[in-house]
């Protein structure tokens, strides 16, 4: 997975980097194939703003969330990206039963 971290009006510390790293792991536990993810972190007066694009074979997913501290809009920002990646891989392996052509009468 390639991370490229941007910051409007914020400096991109180590520490906030390894955080972002660190948190974005969990998508890639949930599934691999996670090519390339592009965070944006902003501040604007007191609103702390965490978007991201995730790139997937297939698909593109987006989420942000805004926040009063940088660390609970990044937390935000990767649940809903989680549940995104989640409800994705569920469509990839439908598990719905297939109709068989046979019918059921009474």
């Amino acid at each position: 997975m390639q991370l490229n971290l941007t910051g409007h009006h914020v400096e991109i510390t180590p520490p906030l980097r390894d955080y972002i790293g660190s948190k974005l792991e969990r998508l890639e536990r949930h599934f691999d194939q996670v090519t390339d993810v592009h965070c944006i972190l902003t501040v604007e007066k007191l609103r702390h703003k965490a978007e991201a694009t995730v790139h997937v074979s297939g698909s593109t997913m987006f989420a942000d969330a805004v926040e009063d501290d940088m660390y609970a809009a990044i937390d935000a920002l990767v649940d809903k990206l989680d549940r995104q990646i989640k409800k994705y891989k569920e469509k990839l392996t439908d598990h719905h039963p297939r109709h068989s052509g046979k019918r059921d009468f009474l």
